[in-house]
């Protein structure tokens, strides 16, 4: 019988009198049994595992899936919109000219109900009461790239009810959610080893981004910056493999317009791009972080209004879904959705010409309805819209420039120019990866110079943002909720390696009313160097120094009698089992101490055990070098 047949086979009676114990259920699933259905056939693992070959095999696939994944979301999006809004088949809701005032003002108060019965009846769920949805940025720094393939496809329901109805949400994240758990369930399935289950997960939103944007570059290093975290040449291949397919899947099943679609380069640039126009460029790089700012934290007020309004969760996208319909009634439907068509007018080498006033009222409105969008609890992303409020802003800039200093009217770049670095400047405010916008516009415009002005911007405003605010948009909601996360750099090592299990335990405390005879004839020099001691009820009092406490008594005035409290350290400094070793690092650091007493809580204080911080350091800097092999492809 082959091992596998007896891994599956029935366990045998327990003999009598012993305690049986059930078989430990595998990584990524609830039982034995079910994840037997999951797993992936044992010689299909091991290629997976051991070859380099293999791991691009399944990024592929995970590329094409993904591009299948979202050419069906998009064309449920889209037929959700023309039912909704009676539009003509293909056309987009954002350009839309003639559509019906009744049905721009109730549909996406129609779909906020919808969203709201749907949060109601999930909510009846035990099993899903309550428990966000780890998206790829998390999932990849705190769980190893592990999700919920059940979660995520609930994300996407709600992404497309959402976006469907109009709400001015983005399906970006729905893209990468489903794309990165399809991604992680497959390499759960073929249990492979956290960093590589880290690089799938990054294959799959590199993926969904290529197809959304048909943009490959733009997707494959979406991942690097954003999912992943890191640039290395062993995860080079399989996220770009990856991007591909999702491209070529996507391009090949739901063909799209591109994103800009320049035919005449005198739209762009009136004369040759010169170093002189990097000037412009950096202060709208500046302008735009701080409107990405403005945004992020317009968001995180109208959340607050809506709790402060004491409105039930199930009911608020149904009046957010209505303000943003009268939103759309009073300034234009280009606020509506995610903005696809509006982008597309506005990039037109023939657009509609707007004034100084008009692209204002038109910014204010999309970044008002994309607040009250989120911040009422549609589900979605501020990727497009930040592209689309980037576009207005540099336009923007191009009129209001040359009327603050007259000499910019002598720059060769045109507003669409402005446009695009506008578009990458204010997306890599919110969204982050200035690599990414950078190949966004390279992608998008196919004009090296325009390329290099929209690195310029892009890298004063991710500048800006990081040091001013510090937080993309993803990781300022991880902020709000109380997770410490700045990027997808993996951290979850390190909440597993916290104090209690970097402890020794073997500590017997001394009672403080100790005398200090006793306690030095006890602790003669040469032996352990630190004893804890605690107070008559057993709780932690502090520390002595053995070297110390001798010297105090050498050094008492002949009739003093010095006490054993006399000699106590440290006595409001101390580890609990729960922190971290960082968390710990910086204790030691506060205390300027080389070991603490480990209690098992601030409030009863009692002592469990003891920690010195060369060891703490030692095991840290060890599992940092084991990451760094790690992330270089190299042997662990």
């Amino acid at each position: 019988m082959s091992q596998r047949s007896n891994r599956t086979a029935k366990p045998a009676a327990a003999k009598p009198g012993s305690t049986a114990r059930p078989a430990p259920a595998r990584p990524g699933g609830e039982g034995g049994r079910r994840a037997a259905w999951l797993l992936a056939p044992e010689r299909l693992r091991a290629f997976v595992r051991r070859s380099e070959a293999g791991m691009v095999v399944l990024a592929a696939l995970t590329g094409c899936i993904g591009g299948l994944a979202v050419s069906v979301m998009n064309l449920a999006t889209q037929g959700l919109r023309e039912a909704l809004y009676r539009l003509p088949h293909g056309s987009r809701l954002s350009a839309a000219q003639d559509v019906d005032p009744l049905a721009l003002l109730l549909a996406p108060c129609l779909g906020g109900i919808a969203l709201g019965l749907l949060l109601f009846a999930v909510g009846r769920i035990r099993s899903m009461r309550r428990r966000p949805a780890i998206d790829p940025i998390e999932a990849n720094a705190l769980h190893g790239g592990r999700m919920s393939l059940r979660d995520s496809l609930y994300v996407v329901v709600q992404n497309v009810i959402s976006n469907g109805s109009g709400a001015s949400v983005g399906l970006e994240a729905g893209y990468t959610q489903i794309c990165s758990g399809i991604a992680s369930r497959l390499g759960i399935s073929f249990e492979m080893r956290r960093a590589d289950l880290r690089t799938l997960v990054g294959c799959g939103a590199a993926a969904a981004i290529a197809a959304a944007f048909g943009a490959p570059l733009t997707g494959a290093f979406y991942a690097f910056e954003l999912i992943i975290g890191t640039y290395a040449i062993a995860t080079l291949t399989p996220v770009v493999v990856a991007a591909l397919c999702g491209s070529l899947v996507a391009r090949g099943l739901v063909p799209a317009d591109p994103l800009v679609d320049v035919a005449n380069m005198q739209a762009v640039t009136t004369s040759t791009v010169t170093s002189f126009e990097t000037l412009p460029s950096l202060v709208l790089g500046l302008v735009c972080a701080g409107l990405g700012i403005l945004i992020m934290r317009g968001v995180t007020l109208v959340e607050r209004l809506v709790q402060a309004s004491r409105i039930p969760r199930a009911a608020a996208p149904a009046v957010g879904g209505l303000c943003v319909g009268a939103l759309a009634l009073v300034a234009s439907p280009q606020v509506l959705s995610g903005g696809h068509g509006a982008l597309h007018q506005h990039f037109a080498e023939h657009a509609e010409d707007y004034g100084i006033l008009g692209l204002a009222l038109l910014f204010a409105a999309k970044a008002t309805a994309s607040a009250i969008s989120i911040g009422s609890g549609f589900r979605g992303g501020l990727f497009f819209a930040s592209l689309f409020l980037g576009a207005l802003a540099g336009k923007l800039f191009a009129l209001i420039g040359p009327l603050l200093v007259p000499a910019m009217a002598g720059f060769g770049l045109t507003p669409l120019a402005y446009a695009v670095i506008g578009m990458s400047a204010l997306a890599v405010a919110v969204i982050g990866g200035p690599l990414t916008m950078t190949f966004l516009a390279l992608e998008v415009t196919g004009s090296l110079p325009i390329t290099g002005l929209v690195l310029a911007a892009v890298i004063a405003s991710s500048l800006t943002v990081r040091k001013t605010f510090g937080y993309s948009f993803a990781t300022w909601r991880f902020h709000l909720r109380g997770e410490s996360i700045r990027s997808a750099h993996d951290v979850g090592w390190i909440r597993t390696l916290t104090v209690g299990r970097l402890m020794r335990k073997d500590i017997r405390p001394v009672p403080l009313d100790t005398p200090l005879a006793s306690f030095l004839r006890a602790h003669p020099i040469g032996s352990p160097s630190r004893i804890i001691v605690v107070d008559a009820e057993e709780r932690y009092a502090g520390m002595v120094l053995v070297p110390e406490a001798h010297a105090a008594a050498r050094e008492a005035q002949e009739g003093d009698e010095p006490q054993l409290a006399d000699v106590v350290r440290y006595p409001t400094e101390f580890l609990t089992p729960e922190m971290n070793a960082k968390e710990a690092a910086s204790v030691f650091d506060r205390a300027e101490s080389e070991a603490l007493a480990v209690v098992d809580g601030p409030a009863e204080r009692r002592v469990i055990g003891m920690l010195t911080e060369s060891h703490t350091l030692k095991r840290y800097s060890d599992e940092l070098e084991r990451q760094r092999r790690t992330i270089a492809g190299e042997p662990v």
